[in-house]
Formats: structure tokens, sequence, C-alpha cells
């Protein structure tokens, strides 16, 4: 008789050091995002397979269209996650949980999927979020081949001068609110979900393939970031599901 239960996921801090090592290794961008983050580890049965990361993204006007101030929207910039059993849209529902318990205050987050890499936001309408439409155009530019925005080429390089410029980029965007208020306040902007694209229905179920697999050698304690959001709490919490 096979076993039902789910994984046990936990969600805690992790340190600078374990989420650059799952965005190098498990993430298609193959780097860390720009600008300040709020860094959450994710451990599966008592292995780490990756973070999800939050910062205020690459605009600092994302508030602005939802009458929001800095401190009450963020971005959901990285998913960087290893070979593993549970769903992408379940970790990253306990990892706003617990992003929300310790930054009271914040009323919406914001994300993006990007149809260059084949995505059209899978995880995000498993995880009910509102589609809010493709997001503004913006021109990239060509690094080896590789189509890269010019905020990370910026962030990789220190320079974009002398790359060649790239077709315009768009993203599919989603919109999570965090209370009943902010979820009626943004309901008149949904859109129809946008169909899936050459992805597998495996990959977009949140089984994604290993993109290295070797964990981290020493645990992962708790690093105090100076984080972004004024009222986020340093102290060691610890959440499972």
């Amino acid at each position: 008789m096979h076993s039902t239960n789910k994984p046990v996921l936990k969600i805690d801090w992790a340190t600078h050091e374990a989420v650059k090592f799952a965005c190098v290794n498990w993430h298609y961008s193959g780097c860390m995002p720009a600008g300040k983050i709020v860094k959450i580890g994710v451990w599966e049965n008592e292995r780490f397979i990756g973070c999800v990361l939050f910062s205020r993204g690459a605009n600092n006007n994302i508030g602005s269209p939802y009458a929001l101030d800095v401190t009450q929207v963020c971005e959901l910039t990285r998913i960087a996650l290893t070979k593993h059993s549970a769903t992408v849209s379940r970790v990253v529902s306990i990892a706003m949980k617990f992003l929300l318990k310790n930054s009271p205050g914040l009323r919406l987050i914001v994300s993006y999927a990007d149809p260059m890499q084949g995505h059209h936001g899978g995880i995000y309408q498993a995880g009910g979020w509102i589609y809010a439409d493709k997001s503004q155009a913006q021109a990239g530019v060509m690094h080896n081949g590789k189509v890269m925005h010019k905020r990370t080429a910026n962030s990789l390089f220190g320079t974009i001068k002398g790359m060649e410029k790239s077709p315009v980029l768009w993203k599919h965007k989603y919109l999570m609110p965090l209370d009943a208020a902010m979820r009626e306040q943004i309901a008149p902007l949904a859109k129809p979900y946008p169909k899936r694209t050459t992805r597998t229905k495996e990959q977009d179920a949140g089984h994604p393939s290993a993109l290295g697999g070797v964990t981290p050698t020493r645990a992962l304690q708790i690093e105090a970031n100076g984080s972004m959001f004024p009222t986020i709490k340093e102290d060691h919490v610890t959440k499972t599901a």
C-alpha cells in the first residue's frame, strides 16, 4: 500500500550563500536578482531544495497602479528549486504566508512569467493569482546569443555598452492580493489566463527537471540581512506543512 502523505515542507530564512547557490544552479537565469532581496529557503523532508525570493523589483513604481506605497507591495523575483516532490504552487503559497506573517502591512505581490522561457504562468494559475495581462514592453540586449533584460545585464556585467539590442521583451503579469479589500480592488483587472505554451504538463505542475541536485553541505542559519521591509521580523520562525 502506497503512502499518500504529502512531503513535509519547511520554510525559513536562508543565507545569501544558500540562495546564490540555488539561483546559479537551479534557475534558468543562472544568477541572483539585482537589488535588495528577502531570502526565503525551502526544505523538503529536511533536505534543502532551493529558495523563493521577494524584492522591490525592477520598477520603482511597482505599487503606483494600485495606489500602494513601497512598503505595501513587492515582487516575487525568483523561484529556484532543484528536484522535489511538492508542487511549486504549494511551495510558493507557504512562502507567501511566511512573508506576510513577518511583513505586516504588505498587501500585494506581483510576479511575472517569461514567454521567452516557455512560461505562461501555470504555477500562478494553480495558486489562484489574478492575471493582469502582458507587462509593458521593454528593449533588451543580447549577450553570447542570449536575450537579457538591460537591468539583468547591467547587474551581471556592470555595463550594457557594446551589446546588441534584442527584440522587444514582455512578460505575463500576475497579481496576488493579500487582503479582501485589495482583492476586491484589483478583481476588475483580471483577464483570462493565457494557455499553456511548449512547457510540459509535468513542469507546470511544479516538478522541474533537476539542474544539478547538489545540496549545500553546511546547515543554513538565519541571516540578518537588513530586510527591505521596515517591519519584517528577523526572529527564527519555522513553518511546516
